[in-house]
């Protein structure tokens, strides 16, 4: 027992969070899961939950997928072996059967042919990849506008895009869904509303809660053994004695 408590303690005083951890507590954030109950089953605190969820807004991360066609980790440590050999480009590319100038692309995104190193231009790809697409309040001035001032006098991101569904046509450029304008609010990535425009919620949370993230019915804060006010002795319940009446 003492060893088990040893290592979730060694576990928590380690900084960041494995891939592994990461899918589960998406996992069981989607299933409606508190930061606490997640925090418990992966063995770290609440605190590093929540900068997981607060980080994505509380919207699952999309899966991370490669561009098709884009150069795989294996290509790139055959681009840094040719380079070694002081192979030319095209004898490169005509190797891995690929164009002289998507290896000239990839080779000069790294300072040249000294500087590349295929394990960091795999990772600076991947996070490439990850950079968020602009949204349509990123694209739209006058629509960003307009829903930013609703926000600041309270209007909720349903009341928005209803007026908008209502008083506009399709095609005019005039409309966003609820949660163009949550996401806007919550992914930090995205950066397109002011974030002081979230405490206008009627939530007031920093981070977006789907449906199935909720405690009711959940059997939280029980007290062990308790008994119902309904069966308290008559004499209590009469209140006669001094020291009776206390919540009541």
């Amino acid at each position: 027992m003492i060893m088990v408590e040893a290592l979730t303690l060694a576990k928590l005083a380690r900084p960041g969070m494995s891939d592994g951890d990461r899918r589960e507590l998406w996992v069981r954030w989607g299933r409606g899961e508190s930061i606490s109950e997640i925090g418990r089953a992966i063995a770290r605190p609440p605190g590093s939950v929540f900068t997981v969820l607060k980080g994505a807004g509380g919207y699952v991360p999309a899966p991370r997928r490669r561009r098709e066609g884009s150069l795989t980790l294996v290509e790139r440590e055959e681009v840094s072996r040719g380079l070694a050999r002081e192979e030319s480009m095209r004898s490169i590319a005509a190797r891995l059967g690929r164009s002289p100038s998507t290896i000239g692309r990839e080779i000069g995104r790294y300072k040249g042919p000294r500087q590349y190193r295929a394990v960091d231009a795999d990772d600076r790809a991947w996070r490439r990849a990850q950079r968020p697409k602009l949204c349509l309040l990123a694209c739209d001035e006058r629509l960003r506008r307009f829903v930013s001032g609703k926000l600041g006098v309270d209007s909720s991101s349903e009341q928005i895009a209803g007026y908008l569904r209502k008083h506009h046509e399709p095609g005019s450029g005039m409309r966003v869904s609820r949660e163009t304008i949550y996401k806007s609010l919550f992914v930090q990535a995205r950066g397109v509303l002011a974030k002081n425009l979230q405490k206008h919620l009627r939530s007031g949370r920093p981070i977006r809660r789907n449906v199935h993230n909720t405690v009711t019915g959940q059997w939280r804060f029980q007290i062990t053994d308790a008994v119902s006010i309904r069966h308290r002795p008559a004499e209590v319940a009469d209140r006669a004695v001094p020291g009776h009446w206390e919540s009541q």
